[in-house]
């Protein structure tokens, strides 16, 4: 392509405004991006403020929870209480850290008046603790009553998440079925959500209870300022080729 040509093409009004349409249209991607981030940053607000609510109210009968799970309703981290026998030898575990030591959540069935299982996360031991006999204080008999938070069934397995060990006992998510077969326990029996128990210290003080993390990142005020900062950079540049163009006797900086 000669020198003439572009100049050409640069005088041609068509060029012109298919330059300016391009310009146009990649401000209002990055604008729509900028919007778009700003109602997610309100509904995580909106997310992070409703679940302070819910663990901060007072604790309600399993019932309550049960029927608001049957109905479709979101029961995540809603304070819950139950009564029931734990069935220390069907405990399961799942690998987790505590201020940064590996170890074990403790997952135990709890079994209820009428039969039925829910299985409660009694908290952590270290992963020298894993065995029932390193931690027989709290291995608890008779009837308990266990105080946490709802948390709900996962419907499979998250990305990037590893297989559960069924024959070593060492779970990476929570399949909710998966720890039902593995234990012997009927399906139709067991409660088809978790309950993570407080902190209510244990005998011995293992598990440690209150293990619940509310891990929902919250980075939208990045990427508001990103998408709308790049929009002002686009205005800029445009606006600067403008100027230098309309002024070609200005002095430059």
């Amino acid at each position: 392509m000669t020198e003439a040509v572009i100049p050409a093409r640069r005088a041609n009004p068509f060029w012109q405004v298919g330059k300016v349409l391009i310009l146009l249209v990649a401000l209002a991607i990055l604008l729509a991006l900028g919007t778009w981030q700003v109602e997610r940053l309100h509904w995580k607000e909106g997310l992070l403020a409703d679940i302070a609510t819910r663990q901060s109210a007072p604790p309600v009968p399993l019932s309550a929870i049960e029927a608001m799970a049957a109905s479709g309703g979101d029961i995540e981290y809603r304070g819950v209480t139950a009564t029931g026998r734990y069935i220390n030898n069907k405990e399961r575990h799942f690998f987790a850290t505590y201020d940064g030591e590996p170890g074990f959540h403790i997952y135990t069935p709890l079994q209820l008046a009428d039969g039925r299982y829910l299985f409660v996360n009694r908290g952590f031991v270290p992963y020298d603790a894993k065995e029932p006999e390193m931690r027989m204080q709290g291995q608890l008999t008779d009837q308990q009553t266990v105080t946490g938070l709802a948390r709900a069934k996962l419907a499979s397995q998250p990305s990037g998440m590893p297989d559960n060990d069924l024959a070593k006992d060492i779970f990476y998510w929570k399949d909710l079925d998966a720890m039902a077969s593995s234990d012997g326990l009927p399906k139709d029996k067991v409660l088809p959500f978790f309950v993570d128990a407080d902190k209510t210290p244990n005998p011995g003080s293992m598990p440690i209870g209150g293990v619940t993390i509310v891990d929902l990142p919250n980075n939208h005020l990045q990427y508001i300022v990103t998408w709308y900062g790049l929009a002002a950079v686009l205005v800029a540049i445009v606006a600067i080729s403008w100027w230098r163009k309309h002024h070609p006797d200005a002095p430059s900086q």
